[in-house]
């Protein structure tokens, strides 16, 4: 049951305002959920976690190219405008995850920080979902790994710390594009890049391990942004990179096309065949082992290049994040019941 909260609070007249991006264009419907679970588990083999956290529905950042639209029509929401203009807040995270963690069936295993959208969007600011789970995590020591393109992240370097002590974390920074205008165009609400470098330097000299996401990988939009991306993170103090090619499931496909349409009418046709060539032929490749990557010469190309960059660079060696895991988790209390 979803119920409409009135009047909802206004991250952009708070502290962070500069650290979320823009502020909306169209006006923001929030909805509150009571959530009984909050952790989904997912079995795909493309994936390097099994366990997320996702404490909203929807992302006002409005990235033409998100996976996760057609989640929302699960809720009788379009996965078009409603995706970034309808959000729910499901305001009982954080007891939620605490229900969650004390089921003997958790084992500690590590949680990702957000698969379906994006724990760092402009409504955090205001609602704390994100930090109130952290503050959890960080109570049951339970490794966090986190994913996002806002530069809010840097409100919690404190608690993201303690977890570093205490258990494991690690942070990616999703920044595909080097250029403000083609950021703008495919992803407009959300903070420029060069926020998000900068955001990204303030928590590796927290002391808290970074990396970067150059994904969606779009052909002739930003293949040739790869070695400035690469650099510019190495610069902030990253350790780690991924690269994912769009991905067009089911309604993302119209959506997305359509943004391409407005932003790059001239690239249309090309960007469209281009994407079409990378996926042999099925530009909304769902299927697993094939979703996440290109099969012709020119993504084979792409693929080199980022691998050489990131070699001569010195990214992704030693332990992945995902393998890099302590075993630290430990239920509150539980020192004292062993006692007895």
């Amino acid at each position: 049951m979803l119920n409409t909260i009135e009047n909802p609070p206004n991250p952009w007249t708070g502290q962070h305002i500069d650290w979320i991006g823009e502020p909306p264009t169209a006006k923001l419907k929030v909805y509150r959920e009571t959530a009984r679970q909050i952790i989904s588990t997912n079995n795909s083999p493309d994936l390097s976690f099994r366990h997320s956290v996702n404490p909203y529905r929807g992302c006002y950042h409005a990235c033409a190219y998100c996976y996760a639209r057609p989640m929302h029509q699960y809720w009788d929401f379009g996965a078009g405008t409603d995706w970034d203009t309808k959000i729910v807040v499901k305001t009982n995270a954080a007891e939620a995850l605490r229900r969650d963690f004390d089921k003997k069936s958790w084992r500690g295993e590590p949680l990702l920080m957000s698969g379906s959208t994006d724990p760092y969007q402009p409504l955090e600011a205001s609602f704390g979902l994100t930090r109130a789970c952290l503050e959890v995590c960080a109570e049951y020591r339970n490794p966090v790994w986190i994913i996002t393109k806002s530069a809010l992240v840097r409100r919690d370097i404190d608690i993201l710390q303690t977890l570093n002590r205490e258990a494991t974390t690690f942070v990616h920074f999703s920044i595909p594009f080097s250029d403000d205008d083609v950021s703008r165009r495919m992803e407009p609400f959300v903070p420029k890049p060069k926020i998000r470098f900068a955001a990204m330097r303030a928590l590796h000299d927290a002391g808290i391990p970074v990396g970067i996401s150059i994904s969606p990988l779009i052909p002739s939009i930003n293949d040739s942004d790869i070695v400035t991306l690469l650099e510019r993170a190495r610069e902030a103090g990253a350790t780690w990179a991924f690269c994912v090619l769009l991905r067009l499931p089911r309604e993302v496909l119209p959506v997305f096309s359509e943004r391409l349409a407005s932003a790059f009418p001239l690239k249309y046709d090309h960007v469209m065949s281009a994407l079409e060539s990378a996926r042999g032929g099925s530009i909304g490749e769902s299927g697993f082992g094939k979703r996440m990557v290109g099969v012709d010469e020119r993504w084979k190309m792409i693929q080199r290049l980022f691998r050489q960059t990131c070699k001569r660079l010195g990214f992704n060696e030693g332990e992945r994040p995902a393998r890099g895991v302590r075993d630290t988790f430990k239920r509150p209390g539980a020192e004292q019941l062993d006692l007895f």
